[in-house]
């Protein structure tokens, strides 16, 4: 008796701490980061790119978010928790002659998300620019960056559309 006792107690002592190295109670996405959609400025329509490179403005390292070649519809664009302004390059040529800035001024305020999360920083955009070389437009959809996974803002880029062939 005493032995299916020590068995059953083990085995709610293993639940037992089980359950309290649960995560479940965290957001897979634990950063903050800017999610950008790439738009036809004439139809509104969602588009791919695969012609450019897209990095960040002085950042160290590396900073190449999207090599040419590369097809995407969107892009991440990290913003640095100790600057209080932060701008990206979009080129268009491999020269680097052709290029648009956007660049994005914010605040950057400490958050604790919860304990099995821990803290985070969350971006509120202040200001927003940009150039318009072969970009239309950039709208920014929510100021409030959080971790939450949803295309805060919106790059429209003047396309040139096939012509249709005459019958």
């Amino acid at each position: 008796m005493r032995r299916i006792l020590g068995i059953v107690a083990g085995f709610v002592a293993l639940m037992i701490i089980g359950a309290g190295c649960n995560t479940s109670g965290c957001l897979d996405n634990q950063s903050s980061i800017p999610l950008a959609g790439f738009y036809n400025s004439a139809t509104g329509a969602a588009i791919s790119i695969d012609s450019v490179n897209i990095g960040g403005v002085d950042a160290p390292n590396d900073s190449l978010l999207l090599a040419m070649g590369t097809s995407a519809s969107q892009v991440y664009l990290p913003l640095r928790f100790s600057k209080d302004v932060t701008s990206f390059y979009i080129q268009y040529d491999t020269l680097g002659l052709w290029a648009d800035t956007i660049t994005m001024a914010y605040t950057a305020l400490p958050y604790f998300a919860s304990e099995e999360c821990g803290a985070m920083y969350r971006y509120t955009i202040n200001r927003l620019t940009y150039t318009t070389l072969l970009i239309d437009s950039v709208t920014l959809v929510d100021s409030l960056i959080t971790n939450a996974d949803i295309e805060r803002i919106k790059i429209y880029f003047r396309v040139e559309e096939a012509d249709e062939e005459e019958e």
